[in-house]
């Protein structure tokens, strides 16, 4: 992960450059000016039982890398967030202001003083290892799954029992890894308890999530849900890769179930192109796929997916009225945050729309993160591979429940 990059650059030793002043004209420090910024843009990662390497919820926890968080604010590396603003607007847009990064670079520059005790605001309550709070119920993998130090692990389809003997509606889901390092994605979906496992699932009517390293947990809008079956198990499609060390994985499944039957069901739908070849060398290579839609939809979210020769992707409307419509434009994609951008008004979008997908490749030397140059590059499963979808989700109306059913 890139925290590697920001520990590295964190050893460097700070340097005062004078006493720098918030806005009031007093001295920027940790518990009155910093802290408040870290705990709502960064304390959901970067604390105890997360995956991010170092927390930064106390001034002894950040200052070590102060100067590190400074060169990442101030590019804009930090928080990740990789889509154009000049299309649409996402509720769950993390980036800083100018006036935020401001007081950060201050501090740094004022020696990174920790200030009054007195100053510091309340932390940010959160439940122990969860992002989505305190779990209704927690489903885990019954063994253990041994991943070796090398190779090539084909995906594995992994049964998590739920031993729920009625249906239930989930209003958030969370899917823990045990072997972070080594997942590159995890898929879940259910069937029926006792049935033979049927891959197809992963991406059909009975997912139920997924989750990359760094995006482990999915709330939905209140009045917002999905459905686990009762006597069904949860199937997790796992994509383990190989890094040099051997690890042990047995992933998690966390859940908080809705209060009441939801009034909207959460669904989704994609681009996906497979049929492509992109040349050895080519440092620009285009892909790109469409849908029109046969009836009107209400999209929440859209997750762009590639792998690492990844360039950009953007999403384009094309209504029936003629007029086009970007609606997510990714010019700089990123492997190593895959980011769900949720937008800030659910947007319906009429029948009859057609939906493509636009997404660009490196397949050259100058991209640092290409395994191979020299080889053409198809659709694969594997890293390195390549996949073009154009993810989103939406919402649908909740089927009218009988008098019996209330």
């Amino acid at each position: 992960m890139r925290y590697v990059r920001i520990a590295a650059a964190a050893l460097i030793t700070l340097g005062v450059t004078g006493i720098c002043s918030a806005a009031d004209g007093t001295a920027v420090t940790f518990t009155k000016d910093v802290a408040p910024i870290l705990y709502k843009n960064c304390a959901e990662c970067h604390r105890p039982t997360m995956f991010a390497p170092m927390s930064l919820m106390t001034y002894d926890d950040a200052r070590p890398y102060a100067r590190a968080i400074k060169a990442k604010v101030t590019a804009r590396q930090m928080p990740p967030w990789s889509a154009d603003p000049a299309f649409g607007t996402f509720k769950n847009d993390p980036r800083l202001s100018d006036k935020e990064i401001k007081t950060i670079a201050d501090w740094v520059d004022a020696g990174a003083p920790k200030g009054d005790d007195a100053d510091l605001p309340a932390k940010p309550q959160f439940a122990d290892g969860w992002t989505i709070g305190k779990p209704d119920a927690i489903f885990e993998m019954t063994e253990e799954f041994d991943i070796p130090a090398s190779g090539t692990i084909p995906y594995q389809y992994l049964r998590v029992p739920t031993n729920l003997t009625e249906d239930k509606w989930i209003q958030a889901i969370e899917i823990r890894p045990g072997a972070n390092a080594h997942v590159h994605h995890v898929l879940a979906f259910t069937q029926p308890a006792g049935q033979p496992l049927n891959p197809g699932g992963a991406l059909g009517p009975t997912s139920i999530g997924g989750v990359t390293p760094n995006k482990p947990g999915l709330v939905y809008p209140e009045g917002v849900g999905r459905m686990i079956r009762g006597n069904s198990d949860i199937v997790l499609q796992m994509h383990y890769t190989t890094n040099g060390t051997a690890a042990k994985d047995r992933t998690r499944v966390a859940v908080i179930f809705a209060k009441q039957p939801p009034a909207k069901i959460a669904a989704g739908g994609m681009v996906l192109q497979p049929r492509f070849v992109i040349a050895a060398n080519d440092p620009n290579a285009e892909v790109k796929g469409s849908i029109t839609l046969p009836r009107d939809i209400v999209m929440t979210t859209l997750t762009p997916h590639m792998h690492v020769r990844g360039k950009d992707m953007i999403y384009i409307a094309h209504y029936p009225d003629g007029t086009t419509e970007t609606l997510l434009s990714v010019p700089k994609y990123d492997f190593n945050w895959q980011i769900t951008y949720e937008l800030a008004t659910p947007k319906t979008i009429p029948a009859g729309t057609t939906i493509e997908v636009i997404a660009h490749y490196d397949n050259s030397a100058n991209n640092k993160f290409n395994p191979d140059p020299s080889k053409d590059v198809r659709w694969g499963d594997q890293t390195w591979e390549e996949m073009m979808i154009g993810f989103w989700s939406t919402v649908t109306d909740a089927p009218a429940r009988s008098s019996q059913q209330q």
